[in-house]
C-alpha cells in the first residue's frame, strides 16, 4: 500500500473555496521564454502599448496559503494585481536600468511571432495559445488595479521595481556572451 494512502486527506474546515485570479506575473521576466531574449537583449512579443498589473508570484503563493488555511477566506474572489500597470517596454526599461545593460523591447506582429516559433519548431497548439494570450487575454481590460492581495492579507502587493531589484541582485539577467 503506498505510504500517500495511508495518509489522511487534509481539507478546509469550510465547503466553498476561495478562488484567486491573478495577472501576468513578474517572474515571466525572469523563467522561462522571456528570459532568454532578455539575456539577448531584445524581448519582442506581439503586443503594444496595453498596460498589465504584474504581480509577483509570491504573492500569489501567500494568498494560496491564506486561502487554504483560513476559513475566513471561503466563497472570496481575489483578483490579484501588482499596485501599477506597466507596459511590457516600461517593464524591459525597468530591467536594463537596474542591470545597467540595454536591453529593448520590441511590438512584433502577431503573424511575425507565430512564424518565429514555428520555425523553433514549436507546437501549433503551444503557438496559438501563445498568440491567444497575447492577441485577446491581453487586450487592456485587465489593467485596473485591484484590491485582493490587500482585503486577504492586509498589505499592498508587491512592486515591479523591488522585484527587479532583487532578481538583478544575484545576476539573473546578467549577460554572460
Amino acid at each position: 500500500m503506498p505510504e500517500a494512502s495511508r495518509q489522511p486527506i487534509t481539507r478546509p474546515q469550510y465547503d466553498s473555496p476561495a478562488v484567486p485570479r491573478a495577472s501576468w506575473f513578474f517572474q515571466n521576466f525572469s523563467e522561462a521564454h522571456f528570459l532568454g531574449p532578455i539575456l539577448q537583449g531584445e524581448l519582442a512579443l506581439p503586443v503594444g502599448h496595453i498596460a498589465e498589473p504584474f504581480i509577483d508570484a509570491e504573492n500569489i503563493a501567500e494568498i494560496a496559503v491564506e486561502a487554504l488555511t483560513k476559513p475566513e477566506h471561503s466563497g472570496q474572489l481575489y483578483e490579484l494585481t501588482g499596485p501599477r500597470a506597466l507596459t511590457f517596454a516600461e517593464a524591459v526599461d525597468e530591467i536594463a536600468h537596474a542591470t545597467k545593460r540595454e536591453i529593448r523591447f520590441a511590438a512584433v506582429p502577431p503573424e511575425a511571432y507565430r512564424q518565429a516559433f514555428e520555425q523553433e519548431k514549436l507546437p501549433a497548439q503551444l503557438i496559438d495559445l501563445v498568440l491567444y494570450l497575447f492577441t485577446t487575454v491581453l487586450n487592456g481590460r485587465n489593467t485596473p488595479i485591484a484590491d485582493g492581495l490587500q482585503r486577504a492579507l492586509g498589505r499592498p502587493a508587491g512592486d515591479f521595481s523591488d522585484y527587479v531589484r532583487r532578481t538583478a541582485a544575484p545576476g539573473v539577467w546578467a549577460n554572460e556572451g
